[in-house]
C-alpha cells in the first residue's frame, strides 16, 4: 500500500471512529432517556448494540494504528470533525427513540458502505473489517425496524431526519389497535 493510500485510509477510518463512538454515545442516551409501555423491550435491546460497536471502536482504532496513524477518541475532535448533529430526541416514548435511531443507523451504515467501497481496490483487510461492522450495523438496524414495521410497511419510509421518523413512529403507533 502506497503512503498516500495509507494516509486517505486513514482519514476515512477516523470519520468511521468519530461516527461510531457518536453511535455509542447515542444509543446510551436512547437507553437512559426511553419510556413507555416498550420501555424494558428497548432498554434492553440498546445494551448489546453499545457493547457491540464500542468493540467496532475499536477495531477502527487498532486499524488506524496499524496503518501508522494515529486515532483520534477525544470528544472534543468528534464534535470538531463530525458532519451530523447530536441526537435530537430527549426523553421520549420507546416508539419514538425507535424511529429517530433508524434514521441514525441509516446514516452511519450509508457512510460505513461509502468508506468501503472506498477501500476496495487499495486495502481488503481494512474493506473486509468494514464488511463485518456492515453484517453488525445492518443486523441492530433491522432489530429496530421490526419495532416499526407493520402490514402497512415501514413507518419511518419516506423520513429524513429523526424528529420526522420519531413522528411518524408515534402516529403509527397510535393507529394500531
Amino acid at each position: 500500500m502506497t503512503g498516500e493510500d495509507s494516509s486517505r485510509i486513514i482519514e476515512l477510518l477516523q470519520m468511521r471512529l468519530h461516527s461510531l463512538n457518536d453511535l455509542a454515545l447515542t444509543l446510551k442516551h436512547i437507553h437512559w432517556n426511553v419510556v413507555g409501555p416498550h420501555f424494558i423491550a428497548v432498554h434492553e435491546m440498546i445494551d448489546p448494540q453499545v457493547d457491540q460497536v464500542r468493540a467496532m471502536t475499536d477495531d477502527l482504532a487498532e486499524r488506524i494504528s496499524t496503518l501508522g496513524g494515529e486515532p483520534n477518541g477525544t470528544p472534543g475532535a468528534l464534535v470538531d470533525q463530525r458532519t451530523w448533529n447530536d441526537y435530537s430526541i430527549g426523553r421520549g416514548e420507546a416508539i419514538a427513540h425507535l424511529g429517530a435511531l433508524d434514521i441514525v443507523y441509516t446514516n452511519v451504515i450509508t457512510d460505513h458502505r461509502e468508506a468501503m467501497q472506498a477501500t476496495e481496490t487499495s486495502d481488503p483487510v481494512t474493506q473486509d473489517m468494514l464488511i463485518e461492522q456492515l453484517r453488525g450495523l445492518e443486523l441492530f438496524q433491522w432489530f429496530v425496524r421490526a419495532h416499526l414495521e407493520s402490514t402497512g410497511g415501514l413507518s419511518t419510509r419516506g423520513a429524513t431526519t429523526e424528529s420526522e421518523a420519531a413522528d411518524r413512529a408515534t402516529d403509527q403507533a397510535r393507529r394500531q389497535p
